[in-house]
């Protein structure tokens, strides 16, 4: 698949994705408003984000890409498809492990990531409520990542780019469906976001067995290749832990700031990550497994030229904006 042809299949589902997004946040808005429900959802909604982009999906992927593209050039498919074995179950016993610890001590927690709410009560165990229910969604997601990264590296992009839809599928039918049944729209909400965990989960499965690549569960073990996996995890980890580091800066303070804020924050920085979404995400995505390929190769020019294109097209895109 060309690179071009790569960009636009993932671009083209991130922005379906991205479409369905605001509509999501429009009924928010409409339901929720920007007040203290709607800041203890977001709160919940974020929690479980912030370590999904910090393990999850950025230094994970770009730390097991690489070693899994340079696997099925060089030692074959059944070597590659061992090693993403063993990389998903110690992901998952880690990630595992992370939403057991955080769940018993979410109060505490909470008093870190949105220390504003401890002055309202009710919305502070409104908070901490939600984001028990949304916080095992980050086990779920992590593994879809590694899935991501499995369909990206086998240059299938669009089961990967098309799995964000369902969350905003299963967001919006619960608003319209669950919200009547449950105490708040949030609580519809929050129970939303852990179901699109399991459907996302289940969807990729199906993704990978259908490329010939079922990854099969085995009991966690630390070999020669996870253990680089996770040292190759390291810089990755530092970079978007900076980044997340400051969103939960964002969080923490508009908290503090006034009700209402952290909504006021969550809608304003939704339209800003459109054309994020749809062009930088989605060239980074399909780059990142052609650059890792090439660069098993004997001619490293291939793949400067992959990165040159890809850098016009980002260009091309950005620039007239």
């Amino acid at each position: 698949m060309s690179l071009v042809r790569s960009i636009a299949t993932v671009s083209g589902f991130t922005l379906i994705s991205r479409l369905l997004g605001f509509c999501r946040d429009i009924l928010i808005a409409g339901m929720l408003g920007a007040g203290g429900i709607a800041d203890a959802f977001f709160v919940a909604f974020k929690f479980p984000n912030l370590f999904r982009r910090l393990f999850g999906e950025g230094a994970f992927s770009a730390a097991f890409i690489p070693l899994l593209a340079g696997d099925i050039e060089k030692r074959g498919l059944d070597v590659a498809r061992e090693f993403a074995a063993r990389a998903m179950s110690m992901l998952v016993l880690i990630t595992g492990f992370l939403v057991a610890i955080i769940e018993i001590i979410m109060p505490w927690a909470m008093y870190v990531f949105a220390p504003g709410f401890a002055e309202d009560p009710e919305k502070f165990a409104l908070a901490v409520e939600l984001s028990r229910i949304t916080f095992p969604y980050l086990a779920f997601i992590s593994a879809v990542a590694l899935m991501s990264g499995v369909l990206n590296t086998l240059h299938r992009y669009a089961a990967a780019a098309a799995a964000p839809i369902i969350l905003n599928i299963c967001l919006i039918g619960a608003l319209l469906g669950l919200a009547p049944m449950t105490e708040t729209p949030a609580h519809a909400l929050a129970w939303g976001v852990a179901l699109a965990g399991v459907a996302q989960f289940i969807f990729l499965v199906i993704a990978c067995k259908r490329a010939g690549f079922a990854i099969k569960w085995q009991r966690p073990k630390i070999d020669d290749r996870v253990k680089l996996l996770g040292k190759r995890m390291i810089p990755g980890m530092i970079g978007a832990g900076v980044y997340q580091i400051n969103l939960l800066i964002d969080t923490m303070l508009a908290s503090l700031v006034s009700d209402g804020a952290v909504s006021w924050l969550y809608y304003a920085d939704r339209v800003q990550q459109l054309p994020l979404g749809v062009i930088g995400i989605a060239i980074g995505t399909a780059l990142l497994p052609t650059l890792s390929r090439q660069l098993q190769g004997t001619d490293p020019a291939v793949a400067m030229y992959s990165q040159n294109r890809g850098i016009e097209i980002a260009l091309l895109l950005t620039l007239p904006a």
